[in-house]
């Protein structure tokens, strides 16, 4: 099925793509230690895996507090720029679309990843059962200070720069991560967020941050060229809610105000089990959005195609299998096996793992 819709030009927003697979944000901890910022390797790598209808960054954070894990790659430097502008440029000069991922991480992160070493921020000071990579091991994540109301405006602005540096580095757009338990997800969901101020408490007060942020980006960019992902009915990194498809229900209809060129969701548990929770509705969230529709979660060929046939979702992210298949939609085109991932590679180190899987072009000279 070579002709399969999953293999046809689309739109998002204003951003024209020449088929429907998308490479989803994948976290490699790769960036330059001494500061985040990408590199050389970054930009074969990403240059690599440009036949893709749009190329999803791996997540970057907005600032030195938004950071996480080790060696994730920032926005907010002239040298993460200069970097980013490598990895547009090759994936530019090989005819793709690239947006970069926004994100501030809240609560999960440590303090030895913190600037002065200081605690994690969050919308209410609850800790998170989950880990964080420090360089040297995962560790727990510790209890968060809640912020201040004051300091807000300023982690906004962070993201509005951010913005900014995105257009300087010559992305086609931008993608918000308020999905997997991060910042933005922590003030969206009742499990996380307890605050009594205009942040917290109702669904519209919960979203409050959101827009604000919203707000901030697409005065750079416009709507047209910003995405966003939600991961409505994920607990990754210990988030909960009590109700999602209410709260992702009127979180969709707010962000149908700013003419988006994607909705991304993560379906299910995020790299886990597709199966939705009782009262929950994926259809129906989907069906709230006015553009396009992206989804993602475990989809091989014959799922993706299916769902993009029966107009579920317009176009579908791959995650892993654009690891280690940099000539991905080819081998969807042509159902050719896909090669191995080697899981010792995913997170850290150089060139092994990363820009040395061999793509079918190569494997046939090899066997000349």
């Amino acid at each position: 099925m070579s002709d399969a819709k999953l293999f046809t030009p689309a739109n998002a927003g204003s951003i024209n793509l020449k088929n429907r697979v998308v490479m989803a944000p994948l976290t490699r901890n790769r960036a330059r230690p001494e500061d985040d910022a990408p590199f050389e390797l970054h930009a074969e790598y990403y240059g690599q895996r440009a036949d893709a209808g749009l190329i999803i960054t791996e997540a970057s954070q907005i600032s030195p507090q938004g950071k996480g894990y080790a060696w994730t790659p920032g926005i907010y430097s002239d040298a993460q720029v200069e970097g980013w502008r490598k990895v547009t440029d090759a994936v530019h000069e090989k005819g793709g679309k690239i947006v970069i991922q926004l994100w501030h991480v809240g609560r999960i992160s440590h303090p030895v990843l913190q600037p002065g070493e200081t605690d994690p921020v969050a919308p209410s000071a609850i800790a998170a059962q989950s880990k964080s990579f420090d360089g040297t091991q995962f560790v727990d994540t510790p209890t968060p200070r809640a912020l201040d109301a004051a300091e807000i405006p300023g982690i906004v602005e962070d993201y509005r720069k951010a913005a900014e540096n995105a257009r300087k580095a010559g992305f086609d757009g931008i993608e918000v991560h308020a999905a997997n338990g991060y910042l933005i997800d922590q003030f969206l969901r009742d499990g996380s967020n307890k605050r009594t101020d205009h942040y917290g408490g109702s669904i519209e007060n919960r979203s409050r941050f959101l827009k604000e942020v919203m707000d901030a980006v697409v005065s750079v960019w416009g709507g047209d060229r910003v995405g966003i992902r939600l991961s409505p009915y994920s607990n990754a990194n210990d988030i909960a809610d009590s109700n999602p498809q209410e709260t992702f229900s009127h979180v969709i209809s707010l962000l149908n105000t700013y003419g988006l060129a994607y909705l991304h969701l993560v379906e299910g548990q995020t790299g886990g089990p597709r199966d939705i929770p009782e009262g929950g509705d994926l259809a129906a969230l989907y069906a709230l959005f006015d553009g396009t529709t992206m989804g993602n979660n475990g989809y091989d060929r014959a799922s993706a195609i299916d769902a993009v046939h029966n107009d579920a979702i317009d176009l579908v992210a791959f995650g892993r299998p654009f690891i280690s298949n940099p000539d991905l939609v080819e081998r969807l085109v042509r159902e050719a096996p896909l090669n191995e991932l080697d899981p010792d590679t995913l997170y850290g180190g150089g060139a092994k793992g990363y820009t040395d899987y061999p793509t079918l072009s190569a494997n046939s000279v090899a066997a000349e």
